[in-house]
């Protein structure tokens, strides 16, 4: 018989979703958090009469963190990752350089 280990996040007495690693529950846990927070700002508002789509743009945004950060320069975008030159190249343009 084998034993399973589960992390499961829940949300007033309701289970939200089952995970194998405690990192991959703690970080739904907080983005859940994040998408609370978002939903009472955006109760402020009065451009959303429906919940529902309130609830929906709240979860949305919690998890389009890194973008909404960017978007509101609270975070700078990663530059893009240059491609490494190969050796053989380099040496070939030094030789016709000569």
């Amino acid at each position: 018989m084998a034993v399973i280990v589960k992390y499961v996040v829940e949300r007033n007495g309701e289970e939200k979703m089952t995970f194998t690693s405690k990192s991959e529950a703690d970080a739904y846990d907080k983005m859940l958090d994040m998408a609370d927070e978002m939903f009472t700002l955006l109760s402020e508002s009065e451009l959303f009469e429906d919940e529902a789509k309130q609830e929906e743009l709240s979860l949305f945004l919690a998890q389009k963190r890194e973008d909404v950060l960017i978007a509101l320069g609270a975070k700078k975008k990663a530059a893009p990752k240059k491609k490494a030159v190969k050796p053989e190249v380099v040496a070939e343009q030094q030789d016709d350089a000569a």
